[in-house]
């Protein structure tokens, strides 16, 4: 059994997260806070359940802003998702999901990325927009450049975007170009 503290930084916008992740034989449990400046100030907490092998079973996200507390759930349903308890045909086939406010998720494809350079993975996401708490089908790429070291490729809802990414060993990200770098805390 692991538990440790991460905090990611925003690089784009004044913002900071804290995350609990605790690995365990039957699974991992990640609990985050985020608190940020856009749209008048944004926090958002979200919890992860993950299966052994680092494949999303469940995450709720729970966003405070402006326009007030919002919450939507996302459980895994066979090879598709409920969203708040419904089915969602539109995700099936997405392997995980990707919540815009956070670095985390970018580790469930990273981990099943080959490590060999050059290998690529290419997979279809249930996108959650941490803001409108929106839920949608994207797609992205993983690209290894080298040891702890990746390119990510939008080929979605943001196409176009691409950025380098920094891991650590157990594909956690260290530094996620334009957007977020891992600080250790004073």
């Amino acid at each position: 059994m692991s538990r440790s503290i991460l905090f990611w930084r925003r690089t784009d916008i004044e913002g900071l997260e804290r995350m609990a992740l605790a690995i365990e034989p039957d699974g991992v449990t990640a609990q985050s806070s985020l608190i940020c400046l856009e749209e008048g100030g944004l926090r958002v907490d979200h919890v992860w359940q993950l299966d052994p092998e680092w494949r999303a079973q469940a995450v709720v996200v729970d966003r405070w802003n402006a326009r007030g507390h919002g919450r939507v759930e996302l459980l895994r349903d066979g090879n598709g998702w409920r969203v708040d308890g419904i089915a969602r045909p539109d995700l099936d086939g997405a392997e995980e999901p990707d919540l815009s406010v956070t670095a985390f998720c970018n580790t469930l494809p990273i981990r099943r990325t080959s490590e060999t350079p050059g290998a690529s993975l290419t997979l279809d996401t249930a996108y959650i927009d941490g803001s409108a708490l929106t839920v949608t089908r994207s797609r992205q790429r993983y690209d290894r450049q080298g040891p702890g070291r990746l390119r990510f490729v939008d080929l979605g809802l943001s196409a176009g975007f691409e950025a380098d990414l920094v891991v650590d060993e157990s594909g956690l990200i260290l530094r996620y170009e334009h957007l977020f770098e891992r600080i250790a805390p004073a």
